[in-house]
């Protein structure tokens, strides 16, 4: 029996995901594994969940890590199964985020969203909008893709670029935008002569990856550190 997590569960052609939520989460400490700190009544976690499900992602496959046994135990006991998406949790080998990625990818059909857990305030239409850019840089020349709608409902329908073509996507945020709403600013690299810092929602698709940049509160904030939670919390009362 084939046990990949494919796109194909729908009506039309949506995209599965990946979720990484293996982190030590050292820098942020505390006594609770960072994907299940709760924010806003609920962990980390569920909320991404609840992102993927609003974006009409086929299913997740999430990357669970022996450094966060107790994120595993919650997704085998209930949280996968009480998900709005079909959801498989598998073990990677807790080498790094490159190594769980590997093992996210390798089970799935690409193309494929992947996403950390510590972007709770991640939104489907984030989701949505990497799709779309992802398929509308798939176009071919002269050919033109309609901007990401952001007010649509969650995406159900076929994916029509030629030979149904879908670039890699890296979603960034301004390191100016972090700052300047108190979010951590760790790994950055400049594009188009803007220092930007990749924000953990990408699409997997063909060819080199296209930075699409983004000033958003809902995915500039990585919790990563105490401050993070902090602001966190402070946007979701707001």
């Amino acid at each position: 029996m084939d046990d990949r997590v494919t796109g194909d569960d729908r009506e039309g052609r949506t995209l599965p995901a990946v979720l990484l939520c293996g982190g030590r989460g050292t820098r942020l400490g505390g006594d609770v594994e960072k994907p299940l700190v709760e924010v806003g009544g609920r962990s980390m976690i569920a909320r991404v969940l609840d992102a993927l499900a609003d974006a009409g992602v086929s299913r997740v496959a999430a990357v669970a890590s022996p450094h966060a046994p107790d994120t595993r135990y919650a997704l085998v006991s209930g949280l996968a199964e009480e998900a709005t998406v079909p959801c498989t949790v598998l073990d990677g080998s807790g080498e790094g985020y490159v190594a769980d990625l590997e093992v996210g990818l390798s089970a799935v059909d690409r193309p494929a969203v992947t996403v950390a857990a510590d972007l709770p305030l991640l939104r489907g239409r984030d989701v949505e909008a990497a799709i779309d850019e992802a398929i509308s840089a798939g176009t071919t020349p002269g050919e033109t893709a309609s901007p990401p709608d952001e007010t649509a409902s969650p995406r159900n329908e076929t994916i029509s670029t030629p030979d149904d073509l879908v670039r890699s996507v890296t979603v960034c945020v301004p390191v100016a935008y972090k700052r300047a709403i108190g979010a951590s600013v760790d790994t950055s690299f400049e594009h188009d002569g803007t220092a930007v810092v990749p924000t953990g929602l990408n699409v997997v698709g063909d060819g080199a990856d296209r930075v699409v940049v983004r000033e958003r509160d809902s995915v500039a904030v990585n919790v990563n550190r105490p401050g993070d939670l902090e602001l966190t919390r402070r946007i979701l009362r707001s």
